[in-house]
């Protein structure tokens, strides 16, 4: 039986509505398939949707987009959305330049260019050509660069091609004198960096040889490290190390600048680290064991002679640099070289014989340049409040370029010189808008527990505050990955329609170090969404905006954190993005790479409490028949293996089944992309124009030119 559902056909201006007509959804069969978690018995009736190989699934699929593209063909101002987000994403973006060798590269984007170009020069100054054009990788843009890594001196470039958004990779090697691409190619790698050793090749990391059917689904068990020789076959590479009584633990080999030591950097999931190395030139030695695993964060910056600089968290929630002794590397004899802050350090980069230290100081970068042995030469003079990188270089460099942005703030590049510390303006790109006509303030609200949580809020001057502000609220809130402030045509666009956008930086982050994000995982989840449902509260309680004109929007993680939102509080919110979401807490672990987010989120077969706390917030499971739920629309697509679509499929089944009122209840599936990465202009632009189209119509706004 076809659940019938009103919708909203058409909007003549503000408050005036057409007649409305009927969602008919479709059917979609429900299973028997039970499992019981520690004697709780678990319905799980839309299993069948987990077969992405299926028929019947992929009917569903088809029937479900139909459906969809029906829905967003009848918002009136679709088109006048489209045409706007394309003039505005129409600008030349420019990438920081970088020295490999003789050559100067950098990556630029014509403007609607569905890749962007990397290009090469003798000079800064010099004309730069073309190198490198993924656009020609595949017809319609879908086949997108991934990583890039140059050679010690610069005489080749390795690089990995990614189909239709897949996690799964390609490498290929380019000689950058005669742009020629060589004839190897190296198959089955995934999350794998390329680290060169002089020009002779590079280690990678790559899983055994995938089956074609299943691989977009399938467990990923058993990563290696090789070595690819220039100039040989894979089939010859040299296997440098394997696990075999750990086929959960991925991999990742690099070396240190001087090539002295090579390291192995092994994780059992999202959170913890070990450390392995072994000296270069003892050929014939296996790896030993620096840093045990894996209840820290360690991170090789690099050696200093037979010592090694190492980013840590080992007794400083906030991280600290020491330099460790490999063969003596007990933490009692380490040396302190840079100190735990009260600001929460990001990443440690080398460059010209110093070190470039990033923090965060309420979610906005903070750098400091440093000796090797961690005096504080000065604190980089930013442009302002905002998110800087590119921070560091070769040993030998004098100078390097780094961005900056923030939400009213394209990325511009800065030239920095290391020994002056003077930054020079580079380049920005010409976007067209104005600036000076928007602005953003942080705020900090308590969550429920009290917590003082900071949010940013963006929109354009004069904003009157009357409690009907349409407003878009931004979360993600896990992994120890940060919220930091960025430029977004898309959110752009929005802000020229009159709309509030609200990032927020939830617990889960590492905003405020390793606390904050234990702050919320685990047993500790329910935090992130308390944290985002007071950050609503506190935006409709200050006037900024009220239920009926809030959406809600998040991407994997924070697609778990918009299910999970709108199930527990249904009433607060009138739309909700959920893209890429993480939907069944029950099962993610079976799927590609979510065994790794265990350490995140814990296990509901493993043991009861992971199972009651996963249990409590799963969206897939709290979508209750009876309920109102905000007018949502799931994307996901078909090619994303990293969060497989079935968690959006059996989400959004749920979902159509229980809605209990008129709002709308959509799935929107792309085809010929993923999780994200890589997605074309042409791609990012019709998505951006769905979403913003689907959320201007449920609150009530119409376009403004």
């Amino acid at each position: 039986m076809q659940k019938l559902v009103w919708m909203m056909t058409a909007q003549l201006a503000a408050g005036a509505v057409l007649a409305q007509q009927p969602i008919q959804y479709p059917e979609t069969k429900q299973g028997t398939e039970v499992d019981t978690y520690f004697g709780v018995k678990v319905a799980d009736p839309y299993r069948w949707l987990e077969d992405d190989n299926a028929d019947d699934t992929k009917a569903w699929v088809t029937a479900q987009n139909k459906v969809t593209d029906a829905y967003l063909a009848k918002i009136p101002f679709r088109k006048n959305i489209q045409a706007r987000l394309t003039q505005l994403w129409n600008y030349p973006k420019i990438g920081s330049p970088s020295k490999h060798g003789s050559f100067y590269y950098f990556f630029k984007n014509n403007g609607l260019q569905n890749q962007s170009v990397l290009y090469q020069q003798t000079a800064l100054n010099a004309a730069a050509v073309e190198f490198l054009n993924p656009n020609k990788f595949s017809a319609d843009g879908t086949a997108s660069l991934g990583a890039i890594s140059f050679s010690k001196n610069g005489k080749y470039l390795a690089y990995t091609v990614a189909q239709s958004g897949s996690d799964w990779q390609e490498a290929y090697i380019i000689n950058t004198a005669n742009k020629q691409v060589l004839k190897e190619k190296l198959s089955y790698l995934k999350f794998t960096g390329l680290n060169w050793k002089g020009d002779e090749g590079f280690y990678y990391s790559r899983y055994p040889d995938a089956d074609h059917a299943t691989k977009l689904s399938k467990k990923n068990e058993y990563m290696k490290v090789y070595f690819h020789k220039i100039g040989t076959s894979q089939a010859d590479d040299q296997l440098i190390y394997e696990d075999t009584k750990h086929p959960l633990r991925n991999f990742g080999a690099g070396l240190s600048e001087d090539e002295t030591f090579l390291f192995i950097s092994a994780s059992e999931g999202t959170s913890g680290g070990e450390i392995l190395y072994k000296k270069t030139a003892n050929t014939a030695s296996g790896f030993e064991v620096m840093i045990e695993g894996f209840a820290t964060e360690p991170d090789v910056i690099d050696n200093v002679g037979n010592n090694v600089l190492l980013k840590t968290n080992d007794g400083a929630p906030n991280f600290k640099v020491v330099l460790v002794n490999p063969e003596s590397p007990s933490k009692e004899q380490w040396k302190t070289i840079i100190p735990e802050r009260a600001q929460a350090l990001q990443s440690v980069s080398t460059g010209g014989g110093y070190l470039f230290a990033s923090y965060l100081q309420d979610a906005s970068t903070k750098v400091y340049q440093y000796t090797l042995e961690g005096r504080l030469v000065r604190e980089i003079k930013l442009p302002g409040l905002g998110t800087a990188s590119g921070f560091g270089g070769k040993k030998e460099d004098k100078e390097f370029f780094y961005t900056f942005t923030s939400f009213n703030t394209p990325a511009t590049i800065y030239k920095y010189n290391i020994e002056t510390g003077v930054s020079t303006f580079y380049k920005k790109p010409d976007v067209q808008f104005n600036p000076d006509l928007f602005e953003t303030k942080q705020l900090f609200f308590p969550s429920k527990d009290g917590t003082r949580v900071p949010m940013f809020i963006t929109y354009k001057k004069g904003l009157q505050l009357n409690g009907t502000n349409p407003t878009m609220l931004y979360g993600y809130g896990g992994f120890n990955i940060p919220l930091t402030p960025s430029f977004s045509v898309s959110n752009l666009f929005f802000l020229e329609q009159g709309g509030i956008y609200a990032q927020i930086n939830l617990r889960g982050g590492n905003e405020y170090g390793e606390d904050w994000h234990k702050g919320g995982m685990l047993l500790n989840k329910q935090n992130v969404f308390n944290d985002f449902i007071a950050a609503a509260e506190y935006l409709i309680a200050e006037k900024y905006t009220q239920p009926s004109k809030l959406a809600i929007r998040g991407g994997s993680n924070g697609g778990l954190l918009v299910g999970a939102c709108m199930a527990q509080r249904p009433d607060l919110f009138a739309v909700a993005i959920p893209q890429v979401g993480v939907m069944d807490m029950l099962r993610y672990h079976k799927f590609t790479i979510g065994w790794a987010w265990a350490v995140e989120y814990g296990n509901a077969e493993k043991n009861e409490p992971d199972f009651k706390n996963l249990f409590a917030y799963s969206p897939l499971h709290n979508i209750k028949p009876g309920n109102c739920y905000p007018a949502t629309m799931v994307t996901t697509a078909d090619h994303d293996d990293r969060v497989v679509p079935a968690h959006s499929f059996k989400f959004a089944a749920q979902l159509q089944a229980s809605q209990s009122c008129e709002k709308p209840a959509l799935i929107r599936i792309e085809a010929k992309a993923g999780h994200g990465a890589g997605k074309p202009t042409s791609k990012v632009i019709e998505e951006a124009t769905d979403i913003w189209a689907f959320v201007m119509y449920n609150l009530g706004m119409t376009f403004k030119k």
